[in-house]
């Protein structure tokens, strides 16, 4: 899903707002978790997950297509962690138990290639 279809579920699904609203709201949103990133902060939605910072340290990498030594920079990525609520649906088999290991019907199953 992208952010232009999330605000036009949430709009459909809240018609007392208009869709100029829901927009603004998801922007905000959307803005204030970037914003508390950015100053270090951790940003913490009960249920779904936490949004946090971690540091890369400095490194020397290599140039793939010449192999020559390049020096990479530190730097701070963004890092995303389910919460329990979300992590237990997602692994939820067709009967309900959360203990399968199979994938919901109504998701597609992993179609990555395993290398053997």
């Amino acid at each position: 899903m992208i952010k232009s279809e999330l605000i036009l579920r949430l709009a459909a699904a809240n018609p007392h707002l208009y869709q100029r609203d829901v927009e603004r709201i998801v922007s905000t949103i959307f803005q204030e978790v970037a914003d508390a990133l950015a100053r270090g902060d951790r940003v913490e939605i009960r249920g779904f997950g936490a949004f946090s910072v971690k540091s890369r340290p400095a490194r020397t990498g290599r140039n793939p297509r010449t192999g020559e030594a390049v020096d990479v920079a530190e730097k701070f990525v963004p890092f995303f962690k389910t919460g329990k609520e979300l992590r237990e649906r997602l692994n939820i088999d067709g009967d309900g138990d959360p203990e399968s290991d199979s994938a919901p019907a109504d998701r597609p199953a992993d179609r990555k290639a395993v290398k053997g």
